[in-house]
């Protein structure tokens, strides 16, 4: 405890204390040795790039040494490389709450949302205006201006509070509705089952972003009557990355899915060669070009991370973990600087918690120097997700305790600290 007075370092081991007997009590503990975690490291940004789970080496050293080096093309049948996509989408779908036959996996999220997007915009024709969250990830919004422009739609950016007031009021002319469940920046969850409940009484279809909520929070797409989703596999999922994405596309609009890409491998027939596009029946018909094997086979094996576990019991972790934090902020950061961003309602945020200061991104930096590895998003947030299957509130404790540390002693202001990288 060295830089704390003395009454910090009492609280501080109190909240050590407190996390061991957590730690002591969780019956997900094990799920930790699932993953290969560095030493010296407690790795609070999985909501970025999930940690590497322990299943994934071997999967890849067989993908490439075996399966591409030995089996060559023939690992297309032998080793079932064509369905890879609807097989893995399948294990994704097990994730969010989806019937097998409704979610494949491949491609980029930005492929993905493009193509999805315009698939459902197309299924109200004759309305003119596309939804989304001017807090939205970046991407989301520029996806949302492509389709846009050409569909001829406008795009209106409408905030989650206000989207059920927009769509009472302008309800016969939304095509779609664009959002995700949790906000990326501050961690807020959303309702996505009343959401979804609004865009349907407007006559409209919903498409979802889960890239911060597939694998950290429960989604139940089909019993909430969820139209479109879409979401990464490197994150939560823990792909690796780049790791493909998936979409979800509800049994009942797959007949009428007219989609934007059409690549060969979403053919009826992909092997007759046919000049003109034919879909194939299903969600099938979702897929696009050859997908990423390599990295689709990483992302395979990393699923089996969730094998046996209990969204429900993982998300009960999740909330122990932020409220945990919460707390620690409360006790040991009051009077610093610091703002919580993220809603204290345990219903009302995803697997993060997020904090303002002034001095976000040195601190961040500072922090990672002595092995507490978050992130900071512009302008002000420091960000830090808890992957419930291998964070520990140890690690909680370990994390509030180094940021009273780097605060009061200004370790931020190290020069080192204040250059910016690339990545953020």
């Amino acid at each position: 405890m060295t830089g704390f007075d003395a009454a910090a370092a009492i609280r501080a081991k109190r909240l050590h204390d407190r996390a061991a007997e957590l730690d002591a009590a969780d019956g997900l503990a094990a799920l930790r040795d699932r993953f290969l975690l560095p030493e010296g490291v407690v790795y609070l940004d999985g909501n970025s790039l999930g940690a590497l789970p322990a299943a994934v080496p071997d999967a890849v050293e067989d993908a490439v040494r075996r399966q591409w080096g030995t089996d060559l093309i023939r690992s297309w049948n032998d080793n079932d490389w064509w369905d890879a996509p609807t097989r893995i989408g399948d294990a994704v779908g097990r994730l969010v709450g989806a019937a097998k036959g409704q979610v494949v996996c491949g491609d980029s999220t930005s492929v993905q949302l493009y193509n999805a997007l315009t698939g459902a915009a197309r299924l109200r024709p004759g309305r003119k205006l596309l939804l989304t969250d001017p807090d939205h990830f970046p991407t989301d919004q520029y996806i949302a201006d492509a389709v846009a422009r050409t569909l001829g739609l406008t795009v209106r950016r409408v905030p989650v509070r206000e989207l059920p007031g927009v769509l009472a009021a302008d309800g016969p002319d939304v095509a779609v509705a664009a959002y995700g469940p949790v906000d990326y920046r501050t961690g807020e969850l959303y309702d996505m089952a009343a959401l979804t409940d609004a865009v349907h009484a407007a006559g409209a279809v919903v498409l979802w972003d889960l890239c911060h909520a597939a694998g950290a929070v429960p989604v139940e797409l089909d019993a909430i009557g969820a139209d479109f989703a879409v979401g990464c596999g490197y994150k939560y999922l823990s792909g690796g990355p780049g790791a493909p994405a998936f979409v979800y596309v509800a049994a009942r609009h797959q007949d009428a899915f007219d989609h934007a890409i059409t690549g060969w491998h979403g053919h009826a027939e992909p092997f007759g060669m046919h000049g003109t596009y034919t879909p194939a029946p299903g969600i099938s018909r979702a897929r696009i070009g050859t997908p990423p094997l390599l990295s689709m086979l990483a992302l395979e094996a990393a699923l089996t991370a969730f094998d046996g576990v209990d969204m429900k019991a993982l998300r009960a972790k999740s909330t122990s973990l932020t409220g945990f934090f919460l707390d620690c902020a409360d006790t040991l950061l009051d009077g610093l600087g610091f703002t919580v961003a993220t809603p204290r309602d345990p219903e009302r945020r995803g697997s993060q918690v997020s904090l303002r200061h002034e001095h976000a991104y040195p601190m961040v930096q500072a922090l990672i120097a002595r092995g507490y590895i978050g992130d900071m998003r512009a302008p002000d947030i420091l960000r830090f997700g808890f992957n419930a299957l291998y964070v520990t509130h140890a690690d909680v404790a370990g994390l509030a305790a180094e940021l009273l540390r780097i605060t009061e002693e200004r370790d931020y202001a190290d020069g080192r600290f204040a250059a910016r990288s690339t990545v953020t």
